[in-house]
């Protein structure tokens, strides 16, 4: 199939090209001729080998670890596509870095995740889809279009099609009740809060389990998961208060440091993720499934490009 616009161009970085040419295929187009190197000296030099005058452009690109090197690699060819005439240029971000640093939590922070936005649109994007971002709150950032599509519709189907019995959906902390509370209606399933304080940045100790947990199966979900501190030590509460199996989830895998020895570690049965991110471990988890998110942004650029409705992608 080839859509039927040949306007609409779909090009990508270096972060993630499978999740870019799975989305490409559904959508029915080719990826973008470009590409994305390196000088001898690490500098980033684009080059689009195709005209883009007056196209509608898509560029994927997770700013995902080496989050400094996607950054400016996603900067660079928004930069080129703008200089060649492409007509508007749509950012594609399904896991946007530095997102965490969203406030001033202590005197003299910077606001990380709003200066990324402000080089974004500086360097020319005019619209940005970005998946589950850490707050809300991100997408008035930015002072052009955000399209914010939702990881939970992905997981709960998953989740529904295995039958759980008895299921409590989990919150591994009060910030991310909202998202929690989402799965669980999905599920039709009741809701649990684990009360926490964070010491320091990845450091997590459990207080309290706030709902009926003993003899259920808990299904912990979180945005992302990074060093696993938070969802194993969640986890292992929860086994702790007498829950029968712990399932985890989370939209965005970046699981870095000791984050794979944690999982396999922790009394988790499997650990399901989505492909925001290219999982690049030499040995990764066996406890880890990774969900496709590339029907989701690719419905999500068909409906931007033809101008129609995206919420309705999450209306049941």
């Amino acid at each position: 199939m080839s859509y039927r616009d040949p306007k609409l161009k779909v090009f990508t970085c270096n972060a993630n090209p499978e999740l870019a040419k799975e989305l490409a295929d559904y959508i029915g187009v080719p990826l973008g001729d470009a590409d994305v190197l390196r000088f001898s000296d690490g500098e980033i030099q684009v080059r689009v080998n195709e005209s883009v005058r007056g196209a509608d452009v898509y560029i994927i690109q997770s700013t995902s670890a080496p989050v400094n090197e996607h950054l400016m690699e996603l900067l660079v060819m928004v930069d080129a596509l703008k200089r060649a005439s492409a007509k508007s240029i749509n950012v594609v971000i399904p896991y946007y870095g530095y997102a965490r640093q969203d406030r001033k939590a202590r005197s003299r922070d910077p606001i990380t995740a709003k200066l990324v936005a402000n080089l974004i649109m500086t360097a020319g994007a005019h619209r940005v889809i970005a998946m589950d971002l850490h707050a809300t709150q991100l997408q008035g950032f930015f002072d052009i279009p955000v399209d914010h599509l939702l990881g939970v519709p992905i997981l709960g189907h998953y989740f529904e099609q295995k039958n759980l019995s008895d299921v409590v959906v989990v919150s591994p902390d009060h910030g991310g009740v909202v998202r929690a509370r989402k799965l669980a209606d999905y599920l039709s399933a009741p809701l649990a809060i684990i009360d926490k304080r964070r010491p320091e940045p990845n450091v997590s100790e459990v207080m309290n389990i706030i709902g009926e947990v003993a003899g259920k199966t808990a299904i912990l979900i979180d945005d992302i998961i990074d060093t696993a501190g938070t969802i194993t030590l969640a986890a292992y509460a929860l086994k702790k208060a007498g829950v029968k199996d712990v399932y985890a989830c989370c939209t965005h895998p970046v699981l870095s440091g000791p984050a794979m020895q944690r999982l396999d570690e922790a009394p988790i049965q499997e650990v399901v993720v989505t492909n925001t991110i290219k999982l690049t471990h030499e040995q990764p988890s066996s406890k880890i499934v990774a969900l496709s998110v590339a029907q989701l942004m690719g419905e999500a650029i068909i409906r931007v490009h033809e101008e129609l409705s995206i919420s309705t992608l999450f209306e049941d």
